[in-house]
């Protein structure tokens, strides 16, 4: 710590008070009556201000800095403005003592012999508050929240805001030591208020806010007269009899003096934020000082100690950034430290620490040795077991009881000492001295070794790792670099203030000066960067360096000596260096500039750190052909640049080293083709072809396959650039290549045909397959696209490929439900049994769906399909039974559709007669097995319901029993149980008009036949209408045995003539039979006419006779009384007469069912066409 004095000053007057504006320039002195302002800069007098008529004891600074208030002997207090004008006054009952600003609210304490007033701009008047004694000094809290007054009775009172004591403190001396001065600590780090009292009583005490004593007195000896605090309140200065200023830590262990006078210092303040102290004494001298606090430090490697508040020292791991503080409650005065030992010397004594344990990151000191005696020294040193002391040109060394074992003389000035190591006890000192001298001093030997003198004047020194070099720093800011053997200087580098080598490395050193940090590596041009302060260590990657009194560990990377050195082509050195610290790329060039000097050893170890597989496994393949002979360095190095990304450099070394395929290849690997078509040349053509295919496989893979087919077809791969062409749909690309091909190249035309089909361009594959004559394909191809006239054209020509046409033909047909089409082109495939196998699957369905109508005419197609099929003599016999079947069932469905959609849905189609006749025909068909879908409930239901309604009471009775005895569906029950009840009130008897007749044999017959739909009588087989379902009245007649169909017509006819109308039919009556006489003179004929014959049925015979007749009898029918039902063969035709020729009957040309005239061409007008079989009213009849 030193003291300068900046400026003096003489007032006239003793100085009793000063006040420092809080911006630090301007200076308020209380000397006399009148007020002083100086400019503290350099202590020019700028006002004396004139205001009091007796003495001034007392002035203070607003903390805005506004204003200022002045205390007088006169009783009154003075508010002035920063302007230096007075714009206040107010008085007290006695002499103003002191003054105090409140730092927040600036309300201003101004205190006398016997109150303290507070006033602020705000309020009008003073409030003021009597006092017990009279009070000496004030001071305000840094929250403005309390006052602490200082009595002459020895009591502290600490009022609040509004001057009401809230705390009462009483010294132990009482009226005998009188408070004369108090001050706040004005930090903001302190976690309680202290409040710092100096008394009369010799005594410097803390008191918490609470009145609470913190820590003991601490004796003075003498009287002091003010106490202030340092800005942030890490100092205390304290003035008064002993005629000087001295500084306290703000836990009261004095420091030292500021500076002595002649006389009682009254007051002693610090300016604002500074260091600088201003003093006023009793004989009106005003002192202005700067106080200079020296660094005191120590540091070894990465353990580095420094002084903190003057009596702490803070050690500080350089590398883990910890730290520990170890206080030591007396001024700190020199700090050693080296390996396990720390130093510290105090004004009475020196303190020997030593770490706990031998951890290098171990932060915990324990006091080793006191050795309790005052020394005075330059520069203080600890080794193991001794402490070294320097005291201008003598070092003495001490052991840690305190005993000096040996002492040196030195020729001049000690200006630097370092430890350089050494055994315990044993150490090396390194000492540098005024005269240039540079020694080696050993712990326990009496002789020093002079290593080199040099001219100049010693500032620092270090030795390097190895003990062969040595570097100087002397006055002149140069640094010199020693050889310590020869005593040669090796370089030396200029604007130097400290040196220091790299621990971990021989050659490199760094120095520090004119803001720049310069690192040096063997004799190569120095590295510079920025850097502020002086480098004290350098280990590794590394400097430590000290920047005013911090100390700071800034990381530098190696990267300019290693590169250094990899100019050299230094690979070894350049390796050292990156190890104590270079950033990743510095670890790559270092690895690529050894791989490409076939240093592989380094190259290895610095692929390895930057974990670059790829290069150690082209080291390890390397060195594994080096092991099997091979001594190509070009071919290494040829890999080394393929790797690196240097490919031209590395085809010219392949070339060199005869190896042309690996140049060839590597470029054709990189996608590189036009340069390797270059390195070709004008080559093989084999090898430009091969050229090529590699390079239109890389631009498919890469998504260029433009690029990729047009190589492809220049190379003579036309598979590959249809396939891409083909893939990408680019139609016109085919054809290009298609029309191009020879058409002996099937194989690639056969592929543009595929892909021409796919991508749904017939016409081109059709091209294709015939300019390579597969006709099959072509057929195939036009099945496939449905061009059903060309693939027809085409069975025409080569009728072998009929098959392949006609039968997928039929199956499209079939599936877009153009059956009769279907079975055309079934039949014209000849594969009938196929065309009955779909039929009957979407009969199957159509029954399972309920749709009964298509399944009625499904069934009879099949029997049609059946019927033709039966043609085949080895088929006929289970044709024709099928066909029969079918036809059954067809009547079936197309009944039953009638009765479903009756009881399904809401409303009826149908007249009740229709229903009626409907379900009894079903009834009486369904003897045996029920077809699927038909329901017996539904048809009874039916028959029961209109059987009511038309007053066949017996029969709906007997439809209702009939319903009992079958599993009743829950939506009928409730209808069938009310109609079982109520037929029941009904007569037990049908109604006439509903009996059917019999018009062979006029038999009437039952509503419900036990034999089914046939005469009970005669057994002749009803002729049923296929729309109303009512017995036709027509007669089936068979011809005799010789007559053929054709002569049959021909003779029906002939037409012969006949008598007018009334003569030409003549009835005649007998007892059991009529006889109709067609002509009267063929009386002859009339007992072989079949239908004027009385038959004897009366006896009930059980054989059905049919109707046979002759020639005669067919010549004597006419035309329009005949209806043929002409089957194709193998079934014979079927012939009816009917008995009734005015009432019209129609016969469908195509499925021969029965109609009256009137019903069928209504249904034609509403359908267009046949009801049964669906066939076009245009159509032309088969």
């Amino acid at each position: 710590m030193r003291i300068v004095l900046t400026w003096r000053d003489k007032a006239e007057q003793c100085i009793y008070d000063l006040a420092f504006k809080p911006d630090g320039t301007q200076l308020i002195l209380a000397a006399g009556n009148r007020l002083l302002v100086y400019d503290a800069s350099d202590g020019t007098l700028l006002q004396p201000l004139k205001g009091h008529k007796d003495t001034v004891y007392c002035v203070a600074y607003a903390k805005d800095g506004k204003r200022f208030a002045s205390g007088s002997a006169d009783k009154s207090v003075i508010i002035w403005t920063s302007k230096l004008e007075g714009i206040l006054k107010y008085t007290h009952n006695d002499s103003i003592q002191c003054v105090s600003y409140n730092p927040v609210t600036h309300q201003l304490a101004s205190c006398s012999s016997s109150d303290f007033g507070l006033w602020s701009p705000e309020q009008k008047s003073v409030s003021k508050h009597k006092s017990s004694s009279k009070i000496t000094c004030c001071s305000w809290t840094n929250d403005g929240q309390y006052l602490a007054l200082g009595m002459f009775n020895g009591i502290i009172s600490l009022r609040n805001k509004n001057g009401e004591e809230k705390v009462k403190i009483e010294r132990p001396g009482g009226s005998l030591s009188p408070i004369w001065s108090i001050c706040w600590n004005p930090s903001r780090e302190e976690h309680n208020d202290i409040l710092a009292v100096a008394d009369w009583g010799q005594k410097l005490s803390f008191y918490q806010l609470s009145g609470k004593q913190i820590g003991k007195d601490r004796s003075l000896n003498f009287d002091p007269c003010c106490i202030s605090y340092f800005t942030k309140g890490e100092y205390i200065l304290l003035g008064g009899s002993d005629k000087q200023v001295s500084l306290f830590t703000k836990d009261g262990v004095r420091l030292g003096t500021v500076g002595e006078q002649n006389s009682w210092v009254w007051t002693c303040k610090v300016k604002p934020d500074s260091n600088y102290v201003v003093v006023g004494c009793q004989d009106g001298t005003i002192s202005f000082y700067l106080i200079i606090f020296s660094t005191v430090h120590g540091l070894y490697k990465d353990r580095y100690a420094y002084r903190d508040s003057m009596t702490d020292v803070i050690v500080q791991h350089l590398i883990t950034e910890q730290k520990v503080r170890i206080k030591c409650k007396e001024l700190v005065k020199k700090i050693a430290i080296y390996k396990n030992r720390l130093a510290i010397q105090l004004p009475e004594k020196i303190l020997i620490y030593e770490l706990y344990s031998d951890d290098s990151s171990d932060m915990h000191y324990r006091v080793k040795e006191k050795i309790v005696k005052k020394f005075e020294c330059n520069l203080l040193v600890v080794c193991a077991d001794h402490i070294i002391l320097c005291q201008e040109k003598r070092l003495q060394c001490l052991s840690f009881s305190g005993v000096k074992e040996r002492e040196w003389q030195m020729e001049s000035l000690i200006r630097y000492i370092k430890v350089i190591g050494g055994p315990p006890g044993r150490e090396g000192l390194l000492v540098g001295l005024k005269n240039g001298q540079i020694l080696k001093i050993f712990v326990d030997n009496l002789f020093a070794i002079v290593l080199l003198k040099q001219a100049t004047a010693v500032r620092c020194l270090d030795m390097s790792a190895s003990r062969n070099k040595l570097a100087v720093v002397d006055e002149n800011d140069t640094c010199l670099v020693y050889d310590i053997h020869t005593k040669e200087l090796l370089f030396q580098e200029p604007n130097a203030n400290s040196v220091a080598w790299n621990t971990q490395c021989e050659d490199m050193l760094c120095f520090s000066g004119g803001g720049y940090l310069n690192i040096k590596a063997s004799t190569f041009p120095v590295h510079q960067q920025k850097l502020q302060g002086f480098v004290v260590g350098y280990n590794g990657s590394k400097i430590f360096c000290l920047h005013v009194f911090s100390m700071s560990s800034v990381e530098v990377p190696q990267s300019a000596p290693m590169y250094q050195y990899l100019d050299r082509k230094m690979f070894k050195e350049a390796y050292q260096i990156a190890c104590l610290g270079v950033t990743d790329t510095d670890w790559r060039e270092l690895a690529m500039e050894a791989l490409e000097g076939l240093e592989f050893e380094t190259a290895k170890k610095a692929f390895t750190r930057v974990q670059d597989l790829r290069y150690l496994e082209l080291i390890n393949s390397i060195e594994e052909r080096k092991k099997r002979g091979e001594t190509n360095n070009d071919l290494f190095l040829a890999d080394v640049f393929s790797y690196q990304g240097k490919f031209h450099e590395a085809a010219k070394l392949y070339k060199r080293s005869g190896h042309e395929n690996l140049a060839l290849d590597m470029y054709t690997d990189l996608r590189m083709f036009e340069y390797a078509k270059d390195f070709l040349g004008s080559g093989d053509p084999k090898e430009t072809k091969m050229l090529i295919t590699k390079q239109a496989d890389w631009a498919r893979n890469i998504n260029e396959p433009k690029a990729a087919v047009e190589m492809y077809i220049s190379a003579g791969e036309h598979v590959k650039a249809i396939e891409i062409s083909g893939d990408h749909g680019w139609v016109d690309m085919l054809i290009d290549i298609a029309r191009k091909l020879d058409k002996a190249e099937r194989e690639p035309l056969l592929m543009c045909a595929h892909y021409f089909k796919k991508l749904d361009n017939p016409g081109y594959a059709a091209e294709t397959y015939l300019k390579i004559g597969d006709l099959k394909s072509l057929v195939q191809l036009h099945v496939e696209t449905q061009r059903w006239d060309e693939a027809f054209a085409l069975g025409e020509k080569h009728p072998e490929f009929k098959d392949d046409i006609y039968m997928p033909y039929a199956q499209w047909l079939a599936e877009n439900d153009r059956f009769e089409e279907a079975q055309k082109a079934f039949h014209k495939a000849g594969r009938q049994e196929e065309a009955v196998r779909v039929l009957e699957q979407l009969t199957h369905n159509a029954v399972v769906e309920s749709r009964f109508n298509d399944a009625a005419y499904y069934y009879w197609m099949l029997s049609m399909q059946c019927l033709d099929i039966a043609q085949d003599p080895a088929q006929k016999d289970t044709m024709l039974s099928k066909f029969h079947h079918f036809q059954h069932l067809a009547e079936l469905y197309h009944g039953y559709h009638a009765i479903q959609r009756y009881t399904e849905e809401p409303f009826s189609f149908h007249l009740p007669e229709t229903l009626f006749n409907i379900s009894r025909f079903l009834l009486h068909s369904l003897t045996k097995d029920t077809p699927l879908g038909i329901s017996k409930v539904n048809t009874l239901f039916t028959l029961a319901k209109q059987s009511k309604a038309l007053g066949a009471y017996k029969l709906a009775r007997h439809a209702y029993d009939k319903l009992r005895g079958l599993q009743i569906p829950a939506r009928f029950q409730k209808s069938i149980e009310l109609g079982s009840l109520t037929i029941r009130s009904k007569p037990f008897h049908d109604s006439e008009e509903l009996v059917p007749l019999c018009y062979r044999c006029s038999t009437n017959n039952p509503l419900l036949n036990n034999l089914g739909n046939v005469c009970i009588n005669c057994r002749q087989p009803f002729v049923f209408s296929a729309s109303s379902y009512e017995v036709l009245h027509l007669v089936e007649f068979y011809l005799e045995e010789g007559i053929t169909d054709e002569e049959a017509v021909s003779l029906i006819d002939l037409e012969a003539p006949r008598h007018k109308r009334e003569n030409k039919w003549q009835e005649i009556a007998g007892n059991n039979s009529q006889t109709l006489r067609l002509d009267e003179t063929m009386d002859s004929m009339g007992d072989d006419d079949p239908f004027t014959a009385k038959l004897s049925f009366e006896q009930g015979g059980s054989e059905f006779v049919p109707v046979v007749v002759s020639r005669s009898v067919l010549r004597s029918m006419s035309r329009r009384d005949v209806l043929i039902k002409r089957w194709p063969p193998p079934l014979q035709w079927q012939y009816f007469r009917s008995l009734l020729p005015d009432a019209s009957i129609t016969m469908c040309p195509s499925c021969f069912q029965m109609f009256h005239s009137e019903d069928y061409e209504l249904l034609v007008l509403q359908h267009t066409r046949c009801p049964y079989c669906r066939r076009h009213i245009d159509d032309p009849s088969p």
